[in-house]
């Protein structure tokens, strides 16, 4: 299939790359000159712009990009993609943005006569180069369908979420639960070193008892309890406390639409505001135990 790629990121990069390795042709677009010089070395044609990417023989275009604010811009702009692109042309963006801000432009993509669904993702960086992402999928089931052996070369798990937006609500909810689990996971690994364990030994039990989850028995955030993850290596790569900041400040900005209660949610919301205001923004997640003991290294 001839398809167009717009946002080469660190999860777009590797998304675009598994694309031409499954045997499509790929038309490519990112502000980095050096992202797109990468897939054209790997095989994809580069477009100039937006517009010229909108306006080339595509079938179907994939977006990912870093906020509503971009995808807005870049499906809505005077020269963004539905005032250039061709009816029928399909659109799939897998950027998390806020569930209203995916159907206003699903909306204005249907009234263009282009079909479109919302498919953000979850996995990270290395589900993304492994192409063992989570597609969570917004849209009519007959386009979840068509779009389906796409979305299977770049992940693993492609789930269809309902209508318009649903893949993003999915997508909120989920990191919404990972931030609040994590500051917990914090909490008790702190709490019973401090007291005296072994972490290895305490995040064995955790994970052989009812308060085992992702955040302990994958992704544990006190240093050396597991090798492979960022706690390990001093809290570097993995999903950054500042994309779980926007995550938690989108599932609140969900909440207050749907007038829904988000207690723990907005509490982790501040933890990780406060964090990143003291500059750890680029740090993983998981160091937001470093909140509970500073001496932690």
């Amino acid at each position: 299939m001839k398809i167009g790629f717009l946002g080469l990121g660190n999860m777009g990069g590797p998304m675009a790359h598994n694309l031409l390795k499954a045997g499509h042709e790929l038309t490519v677009f990112d502000l980095s000159a050096a992202a797109v010089a990468n897939l054209v070395e790997a095989g994809a044609s580069a477009a100039p712009s937006i517009a010229a990417l909108a306006g080339s023989d595509v079938e179907m275009i994939i977006t990912m990009l870093p906020a509503a604010q971009h995808v807005k811009g870049v499906y809505l702009g005077e020269d963004g993609l539905l005032a250039k692109v061709a009816p029928e042309v399909r659109l799939i963006d897998s950027s998390t943005i806020d569930p209203m801000s995916a159907r206003e432009v699903a909306t204005a993509a249907a009234a263009k006569g282009n079909r479109m669904i919302d498919a953000p993702v979850s996995g990270g960086t290395g589900g993304a180069a492994a192409g063992t992402l989570t597609f969570m999928v917004g849209g009519e089931q007959a386009d979840f369908d068509a779009a389906l052996p796409v979305l299977q070369a770049m992940g693993k798990n492609i789930v269809y979420c309902g209508p318009s937006g649903n893949g993003q609500v999915a997508k909120v909810a989920n990191n919404m639960l990972l931030g609040i689990s994590m500051i917990g996971a914090a909490e008790a690994m702190n709490l019973g070193v401090s007291l005296g364990m072994d972490p290895k030994v305490l995040a064995g039990i955790i994970n052989t008892s009812s308060g085992r989850c992702w955040s302990t028995d994958t992704y544990n955030p006190y240093p050396g309890v597991l090798d492979n993850a960022p706690a390990s290596r001093g809290y570097t790569g993995g999903f950054g406390t500042d994309l779980m900041l926007k995550d938690l400040g989108l599932a609140t900005e969900a909440a207050k639409q749907a007038r829904q209660p988000v207690v723990l949610g907005a509490l982790a919301q501040q933890l990780y505001q406060t964090f990143s205001g003291q500059g750890n923004g680029g740090l993983d997640f998981s160091a937001i135990i470093k909140m509970y003991n500073g001496a932690i290294e």
